[in-house]
């Protein structure tokens, strides 16, 4: 339920920009990833191996919004049945609901941006989520040649509220998420030559 992901996008620089700038997220880069209780003995720990997303931001206004999909079917605990009852009915019932969707905008303190304040959809159910945002920084990516952020963002739900109430009972149903993000500056193709 990390989806989140989707934070991936919470772009400052220095510079201050007059206008909107267009990112998108970088899938190799990016795992939503989640820490759940496992019957009340240990904490099982798994990630979305894939999510797609755009951004913009307006760094002079202080200004941006921010949208992942997570592929809820890619769901992955190292453990191929784990994996496969996660996709069932029971949790993510992957057949009915093949993605998970962020929207958010983003916060800024000054010129850096803290978090995202955004609707979570999951298995149809829409809840707001606040991702708080740290070790965010934008640099020119040495390969790229471009523009290129990258953080980490985090929050923390309860997946009954989205009607994944199995298991959930008595205390176990919290769900923290953790993003690792990278996105690119979304460029026009250069003319070759």
């Amino acid at each position: 339920m990390r989806v989140l992901l989707l934070p991936a996008l919470l772009f400052t620089s220095g510079a201050a920009l007059a206008h909107d700038e267009h990112y998108i997220l970088d899938s190799d880069h990016t795992y939503p990833s989640m820490d759940v209780p496992h019957m009340g003995l240990s904490v099982f720990r798994g990630k979305f191996n894939r999510t797609t997303g755009k951004a913009t931001i307006n760094h002079e206004a202080h200004t941006g919004t921010i949208e992942a999909h997570i592929d809820t079917a890619s769901v992955d605990f190292g453990h191929d049945k784990v994996n496969e009852h996660l996709r069932s009915p029971d949790f993510f019932d992957v057949e009915k609901h093949p993605e998970a969707v962020y929207r958010g905008n983003l916060v800024f303190e000054g010129d850096k941006v803290v978090a995202v304040d955004g609707e979570l959809t999951l298995l149809g159910v829409t809840k707001p989520l606040r991702l708080a945002v740290s070790q965010f920084q934008c640099v020119e990516h040495f390969y790229f040649k471009k523009p290129w952020c990258a953080g980490d963002a985090s929050a923390s739900l309860e997946r009954a509220d989205f009607g994944m109430g199995k298991g959930a009972e008595n205390g176990l149903g919290w769900v923290k998420l953790q993003i690792q993000f990278e996105a690119g500056l979304d460029e026009p193709a250069k003319p070759a030559g």
